[in-house]
């Protein structure tokens, strides 16, 4: 489909996703790997270097762990993954896990883990099960990063401060005041020079902030150190990285823990690389990411990691944003940066030695307290997961990962269900012996409790209207209101049931409950009245709209009181069947609508009203488009023919005076021959229809050349759209000077 603009012709495609517009499609070659991939290679093989020192330094492991992962991250994961354009490497969100696998059993058997883990994720691939990660709540996983950062934060404020981090979260804390007490100057002076140049460097100015912030500070620290005379730890890496590549260590006993440690490292680094890659999708209009070679490649990647002595590998959203914002157009970006770390790695990796530990611990303390986001908090708030967050993060911090999440989920699945399955039910007292009870959402046996407590309050003997909109009702339920209701009404009341819910309260005694939906809102007036068996009448209508619909559409109105700025004017036959408010998905305020018989606009100024309409939309209100809108079965058309062959239409002066202006439009059509007439002829559509066509169209075409409209629409200021509305498919086609397109596929 193609609509146009004002700048040109825009193409939407149907491998459009995630709401981005098509854009060319990406170069290839080895011509565009230079172009594009080799220089985004660089920038992220300059971001990934220190980090990875940082994770391993804050995971306990050795320091070459984290460059041995995040070589095999980027050229395995990077070439056998499903997502192009995501970046593989050790993360921060598996350091806590991994420091505590180490503290348990070792090194060596840590490597181990990471080998069962990453076959257990090509498993998972192979199985075709990796959307199934993503059904976990994604406020469970940001509140789980983000308890990751302050434990990461915490455990370095003490090296930062000249200690040695402590094992868990309250020992970091109980022990900070002492740390404080005894502060190693030289190594906190470094750390905090570190921590001031990754804040300040976003205010940068460009291009000076296209090289890296963590590789500056790092490198401009330690230079510092060793150009002054600083006295401070250092690094510690014994060997070469071709000394650091050891085999994983089978465990010896508590292989419950073991399994247990192989399926936490599984599943958080499955999880964490694919969000991250449903991330990186958002971000580029490349190939989508395939969830399960995703995992394949991930798998495969920490299944190596770990036999060669390196850390759990996941996709990394800081490496994969700097990778995308680079400029990289295919998996070869995230391959080239890991033969640069490796062409590094093999003869400098000593220079790694010169590194103060507080400024890496400067640089973690930056990344534990970014992977607290202000806008995951602000998200929760808003949404009514807050709970939920701060739950999560105070259970990983101060119990420990695997236990924070599990707590996390239960308490989301808990809220998901007490929200789909909690009932409005509110008992009003309109006035004299008149009440109301409005029943809204799912009602279920779990319901019962505040539904005969509300059904009780109602005094016997009174006039009672029961409002019942819910989507869900179970035979309880229906019981209930049912044997109440017998009984009111024995007690000399009355009871009336109004049903405005998708799911009827009969329907819960024929059968099993479901939950039925309908793409209409019977509150907002669209389902007809003779789908409403208690609307049969213009203030039955209106009754329901002041008790269902008022409510609702107040909020909104309050803003329109003083000022209207619609977008549209739309102008259309007056039949009832063409509503454009529906037409359109629009509300009050989109759209100001003109009405005539047949959709036609006189030539001159024969209806002052069409002509004050006009002015007053394109002059006063400044809409950016004039809408002309005609329909299927036109009684205004049918006549035009009518009268044309002979028939009956001097019958009615009223409509032959009003048809007079339709003479135009039956001379264009020429009994089928124009244009647009065999075009929609083409398409299907009988004779009355194609007039009707041919009739928007030329509308179309003496609206553009109107006076009051002509200069705005050359200017592409103001759009005038043809529209005809198919009745019996409720389709809204475009009309186009060569006949009639579909905006969309009409499902059957």
């Amino acid at each position: 489909m193609s609509e146009q603009c004002p700048h040109g012709p825009t193409t939407f495609s149907s491998r459009t996703e995630l709401g981005m517009l098509e854009t060319a499609p990406p170069a290839k070659g080895l011509r565009a790997i230079l172009r594009y991939d080799l220089p985004a290679s660089l920038v992220v093989f300059l971001v990934a270097l220190p980090l990875s020192l940082g994770i391993a330094v804050a995971s306990g492991a050795p320091i070459l762990a984290g460059i041995i992962a995040a070589i095999v991250g980027g050229i395995v994961a990077g070439a056998l993954g499903g997502s192009p354009l995501q970046v593989s490497g050790p993360a921060a969100g598996l350091t806590v896990v991994v420091a505590g696998l180490i503290a348990e059993f070792g090194w060596g058997v840590t490597c181990a883990i990471t080998v069962g883990a990453g076959i257990l994720q090509i498993l998972f691939g192979l199985s075709r099960v990796a959307r199934a990660a993503l059904a976990i709540s994604p406020v469970v996983v940001h509140a789980m990063l983000a308890g990751i950062g302050i434990t990461i934060a915490l455990q370095q404020m003490h090296v930062l401060l000249g200690g040695a981090s402590k094992s868990s979260a309250w020992e970091n804390i109980e022990g900070l005041p002492a740390q404080l007490m005894s502060i190693h100057g030289p190594g906190f002076l470094l750390g905090m020079l570190v921590i001031v140049t990754l804040v300040a460097w976003r205010w940068v100015p460009a291009p000076v902030n296209r090289i890296p912030g963590p590789l500056v500070a790092i490198v401009g620290v330690t230079a510092l150190s060793v150009l002054l005379p600083f006295d401070v730890k250092r690094i510690q890496i014994n060997g070469s990285l071709l000394d650091s590549l050891t085999l994983p260590t089978m465990p010896t006993g508590d292989w419950d823990g073991v399994i247990a440690g192989v399926l936490t490292v599984a599943l958080i680094a499955s999880v964490e690389s694919l969000l991250s890659a449903v991330s990186v999708d958002r971000m580029h209009n490349g190939p989508r990411t395939n969830f399960d070679r995703e995992l394949i490649g991930q798998g495969t990647a920490n299944a190596i990691s770990g036999a060669i002595g390196g850390l759990p590998i996941t996709g990394v959203i800081v490496r994969s944003s700097t990778n995308v914002l680079a400029g990289a157009k295919t998996r070869a970006s995230a391959i080239l940066h890991g033969v640069w770390i490796l062409a590094f790695a093999v003869p400098f990796a000593g220079l790694a030695q010169m590194i103060p530990t507080a400024a890496l611990a400067g640089l973690l303390i930056v990344i534990g307290c970014q992977l607290v986001k202000k806008a995951h908090i602000e998200t929760a708030r808003r949404t009514g997961d807050i709970a939920v967050y701060v739950i999560t993060v105070l259970g990983v911090v101060f119990l420990n990962l695997l236990e924070g999440v599990l707590i996390g989920l239960a308490l989301a699945v808990a809220l998901t269900v007490w929200r789909v399955i909690r009932a409005k039910i509110v008992t009003e007292h309109i006035a004299g012996n008149d009440w109301r009870i409005v029943i809204e959402g799912s009602v279920s046996f779990l319901s019962l409790p505040r539904l005969t407590s509300a059904l009780a309050s109602v005094p016997a003997g009174s006039d009672v209207t029961i409002e019942l909109s819910v989507d869900f009702i179970d035979h309880a339920a229906h019981e209930t209101i049912d044997e109440w209701k017998r009984q009111h009404i024995a007690g000399g009341g009355t009871v009336e049931i109004h049903e405005h819910g998708t799911a009827e309260l009969h329907n819960a005694a024929v059968g099993p409950p479901t939950r039925t939906f309908t793409p209409f809102d019977k509150r907002s007036g669209v389902v007809p009245w003779k789908s409403q068996p208690q609307t049969n009448s213009v203030m039955d209508g209106l009754e329901t709209y002041h008790r269902r619909t008022a409510p609702m559409l107040r909020p909104h109105m309050e803003e329109l009181i003083h000022t209207q700025k619609p977008q549209t004017l739309f102008i259309t036959c007056v039949d009832s069947r063409v509503v454009p408010n529906v037409i359109t998905s629009s509300g009050p305020g989109d759209l100001l609508t003109v009405r005539n018989v047949g959709n036609m606009i006189p030539e001159g100024r024969a209806d002052a009203s069409i002509e004050a309409a006009i002015a007053f939309a394109v002059d006063v209100l400044e809409v950016s488009s004039i809408v002309v809108c005609g329909h299927s079965n036109c009684g205004a058309m049918t006549a035009l023919l009518d009268g044309a062959q002979g028939g009956g239409i001097d019958r009615d002066e009223h409509l032959h005076t009003w048809l007079e202006h339709g003479d135009a439009t039956l001379r264009a059509f020429d009994e089928g021959r124009h244009p647009v007439a065999l075009a929609a002829g083409e398409e299907g559509f009988g004779i009355v229809d194609q007039l009707s066509i041919v009739n928007v169209s030329l509308q179309v075409q003496s609206l553009a050349a109107h006076p009051l409209v002509r200069a705005r629409h050359r200017a592409g200021d103001l759009e005038v759209i043809g529209l005809f509305y198919d009745i019996g498919t409720a389709a809204a086609l475009r009309v186009t000077p060569a006949g009639v397109d579909r905006l969309i596929e009409v499902a059957e």
